[in-house]
């Protein structure tokens, strides 16, 4: 993997702190490195922001105090805190 996921992102804010979702992740994810984030099927995930450009799969979000990157398709969304998506360079 390249050190850099992708150019841009999408936000619900311009610091990318304010929640986007929440979802429930659909199987178990374990990353292939420290900038991944690892979960159990059926654990609350929420995002931060998503990355856009080359990397499209890839989203940011937190399980409990654990930060990091996960594929997208890995979360069923089941409440949306915000409807605005900023797109913002990474």
């Amino acid at each position: 993997l390249s050190r850099r996921f992708a150019e841009r992102k999408r936000c619900a804010d311009p610091e990318c702190s304010m929640l986007m979702c929440r979802g429930k992740a659909t199987q178990d994810f374990k990353g292939p490195d420290c900038r991944f984030v690892n979960f159990k099927k059926g654990e609350a995930v929420y995002v931060y922001y998503k990355l856009i450009g080359k990397s499209t799969e890839l989203w940011a979000g937190s399980v409990g105090s654990d930060f990091g990157y996960f594929p997208k398709d890995l979360l069923e969304i089941n409440h949306n805190y915000s409807n605005e998506e900023l797109e913002l360079p990474t």
